[in-house]
């Protein structure tokens, strides 16, 4: 298990007995999993993970198996009829991925091969037994999904950070994602998050050394600059957030709506962006009933972009298009930024504009400030410049483009990376989550309290301590120095089962 800092536990830190007492024993259990995909592969993995696994491994092999070597072998069901041939390689704790014995057996990648394999290595375990006929692998069983992953973080190999790390990589959805995902798994952002608690540590030692010298607590904490120390944390700390949020946006990237009234090009404007025919475009309103999402990307930042029905109300809308224009206003609600399509050849309309001007005050009322929507005249293939300046304020800074064309599509871009917050230039990000981001946060809020206790100086620095020590709390949650069994529970089970 992974050691524990030598400060107390609050209550609220320290998991209930018999939920620790059923971690350990789960965790003893050797487990098993195919740890490739699923389907057809010229080679498919069969890994094993637990205490002692050499015995049973001679015994199934029926030769010693030499540390990190390949052997190339048969692997033979219980009858001693071949299954296949492939590699099983050994590496005995604590030299490998999970700090346990592992076994990995490659084979040929099909699924009934692998199968059969799984199926073979779980029989031998209950039945292959040792002179005191007990089973040589007593208790082997399926894995669940992480939980190679997860015994690696408990036995000390890898910090949660870098374990949420492994699940990124595998998942990233661009370049600049997975290159990310590869520092953090590397250990940069631990490395960040260490530092910061280092400097937090010596600060608590210093506020907590004063309370036990009542007298002289003012001139000492003076005298050990704990104002400068408390500063430059501040500052550190503000640094590691922007490039977490900038991290975090390569991860989660951004929720990006088309909204507008029928016929504004939302839809030949989803398939611009995307760059394929994704959404049916026709000149007849409504033609657009139900949300079309498609993930694209820009400088590596994922936009998950999203065309909705046209918005608009009165006579001839059924009762499919209304619940398409429903939907519109949900999608809209859960945005992080919604691009209002304006169409520039229906922009003289009276009707036209007090529609759109209706759909602006809802946007106000039921966005947050934090959403941006950017105002975006289409089709200005169409229409001459002088036709395409108006005096609404609203649109006041608008951009025009052509779906059609692909006219101002790149300036479009830039509006949308500017909108997510990124930072053009940022290099060296290492990924991040938004759970890192919130702990963040919550570290800064807890610092900024604590600068106010330390001004107050004597009468507020058993506050002062208290703030630093759920500063700590909230740093120590991101790499898992104190975590609830139910938050490794939910970050693990998102993994794959055989990592």
């Amino acid at each position: 298990m992974r050691p524990c800092c030598i400060e107390p536990l609050s209550h609220s830190d320290h998991l209930p007995l018999r939920k620790f007492v059923a971690m350990l024993s789960r965790h003893q259990d050797p487990i098993i999993a195919i740890a490739t995909a699923p389907g057809r592969g010229a080679v498919g993995i069969v890994r094993l993970s637990g205490p002692d696994l050499k015995p049973w491994a001679e015994a199934f092999f029926g030769k010693t198996l030499q540390p990190r070597l390949a052997h190339y072998l048969p692997f033979n069901d219980a009858k001693g009829e071949a299954i296949d041939q492939g590699l099983a390689l050994f590496f005995p704790a604590p030299h490998s991925f999970t700090g346990e014995d592992v076994l990995e057996l490659q084979a040929h990648g099909g699924p009934v091969v692998l199968q059969l394999l799984l199926a073979r290595c779980l029989e031998a375990a209950q039945t292959m037994q040792a002179t005191s006929d007990k089973p040589l692998l007593e208790g082997l069983r399926l894995a669940r999904p992480g939980e190679f992953t997860e015994r690696a973080f408990l036995n000390d190999k890898i910090d949660l950070a870098q374990a949420e790390a492994i699940a990124d990589l595998i998942d990233a959805s661009t370049s600049a994602a997975a290159r990310s995902a590869s520092r953090s798994l590397s250990g940069d952002f631990s490395k960040e998050i260490q530092s910061l608690r280092e400097r937090l540590v010596h600060l608590r030692m210093l506020v907590e050394a004063t309370l036990d010298f009542p007298e002289e607590e003012i001139d000492f904490l003076k005298k050990a600059d704990a104002q400068g120390q408390l500063d430059r944390l501040h500052t550190q700390l503000q640094h590691v957030l922007a490039r977490t949020q900038q991290g975090a946006l390569l991860r989660e990237g951004i929720k990006v709506v088309i909204a507008g009234q029928p016929n504004a090009g939302k839809s030949s404007l989803l398939n611009a962006l995307a760059g394929a025919e994704l959404a049916i475009v026709t000149p007849i309103a409504g033609t657009t009933r139900d949300v079309v999402q498609q993930t694209i990307q820009i400088e590596g930042v994922p936009l998950h972009v999203i065309d909705t029905a046209g918005l608009r109300h009165g006579e001839g809308i059924d009762t499919v298009e209304q619940i398409g224009i429903e939907r519109a206003w949900a999608q809209i609600e859960a945005a992080d930024a919604v691009l209002f399509l304006h169409d520039i050849g229906r922009a003289h309309l009276t009707d036209y504009a007090k529609a759109d001007a209706d759909i602006q005050a809802s946007l106000t009322a039921q966005l947050p400030d934090t959403v941006q929507v950017l105002h975006v005249w289409n089709k200005s293939d169409l229409s001459k410049e002088e036709d395409t300046a108006h005096p609404n304020d609203m649109t006041a800074h608008a951009l025009r483009l052509s779906a059609k064309t692909g006219a101002g599509l790149g300036e479009l871009r830039s509006q949308l990376l500017k909108a997510a917050g990124w930072q053009p230039g940022s290099e060296g990000l290492y990924l991040a989550r938004e759970r890192h981001v919130q702990a963040l946060k919550r570290v800064q809020l807890h610092l900024e309290m604590a600068n106010l206790h330390l001004g107050a100086q004597a009468q507020s620095l058993d506050l002062l301590a208290e703030e630093l020590r759920l500063s700590q709390s909230a740093l120590n949650e991101i790499t898992g120095e104190f975590s609830a069994d139910d938050l490794l529970g939910v970050i693990f089970s998102s993994f794959c089962i055989g990592k």
